[in-house]
């Protein structure tokens, strides 16, 4: 166990690097070089100059990326952006929590719908029920996240006027429960998309389950049908969703900006999107760090979670 987790943290660390150093390498990249890129556009020569001497621009590519390394990970400091006259932390401060909320309780509702429809399916496979939901599945499957959300803008919000068209704007992240009614649509938008990935996995998982010889067993001994899903199938067949769990939080915040867009939900997608368009490159490499760590921590824990979930896994 203890290799297994020092393996794991090493790859960890080796993809938070890889990362870091993408990051780094395409702010220098940018068209017009890294003042351009922060500084507004009719900022004078001398000013650039003295820019550039107090960045540490003008030093060595290794040492500024020693430097950048510094200043993200050992002091928290993701930059500042001069468009916005505010720094980078307190950006994302003020719209992470937001989206977290927003991205938490569809993640929370995808997996006990879609898993609980999945082995539901797979109990009853090849039914009417089965065949409906697969259909519907596929269908939110392969429905685009903002597709999906304008839809849901049409029929709910424009023709039967039952909630708004954008999402909560209060200014903390509380406003997701005090404008519940707000809330629903960029939460339903969501959580549609993750409850058909899961319920696939789940339906493959479980029919896989089903096929074992200890189930054979179980059934064999006289046990009611409810009693093997609830101690045997579930346990086993959520494996693998574990796995799946981390590997779509990438997804998960892709899926975010153009859901939080479409609603106007001041979370951290819309933030993306605005710095995208305003071409406010500190705030969106800013961005990409802190969803890149957070994916990576996500996919270790997910790795964890695992191996207490299946412990034959240590030994692979």
């Amino acid at each position: 166990m203890l290799w297994f987790l020092i393996r794991r943290l090493a790859q960890s660390v080796t993809t938070l690097l890889a990362i870091t150093l993408a990051t780094f390498i395409l702010f220098r990249l940018l068209p017009g070089g890294m003042t351009a890129a922060l500084l507004p556009p009719r900022t004078s020569e001398v000013v650039k100059a003295r820019f550039v001497h107090d960045q540490g621009l003008d030093r060595p590519i290794i040492v500024q990326f020693v430097n950048y390394l510094d200043r993200v990970f050992l002091h928290f400091d993701l930059g500042y952006s001069y468009r916005r006259n505010q720094s980078v932390n307190s950006i994302l401060g003020h719209d992470l929590p937001k989206s977290a909320i927003l991205l938490s309780i569809s993640t929370l509702l995808a997996l006990i719908i879609g898993v609980s429809a999945g082995v539901l399916q797979a109990w009853r496979r090849n039914t009417l029920e089965d065949h409906l939901f697969t259909g519907f599945a596929f269908l939110l499957y392969a429905t685009p996240d903002y597709c999906l959300g304008i839809v849901l803008i049409d029929i709910f919000a424009l023709r039967l006027h039952w909630f708004p068209t954008e999402g909560p704007q209060g200014s903390t992240w509380t406003s997701a429960f005090t404008e519940l009614n707000h809330f629903v649509l960029p939460l339903a938008a969501v959580t549609l998309t993750s409850i058909a990935v899961f319920s696939r996995y789940a339906r493959s998982s479980t029919l896989d389950v089903l096929g074992q010889d200890f189930i054979r067993t179980a059934r064999a001994k006289g046990a009611s049908g409810p009693r093997v899903v609830l101690s045997h199938v579930v346990r086993n067949a959520c494996t693998p969703i574990i796995t799946l769990l981390g590997l779509s939080l990438p997804s998960l915040f892709s899926g975010a900006i153009l859901i939080e867009t479409v609603f106007n939900y001041p979370g951290i997608g819309l933030e993306s999107f605005n710095a995208a368009v305003n071409r406010d490159y500190a705030v969106l490499l800013g961005i990409t760090v802190v969803l890149g760590s957070l994916t990576v921590l996500g996919n270790l824990i997910a790795d964890l979670a695992y191996v207490l979930a299946d412990p034959r896994v240590r030994l692979s």
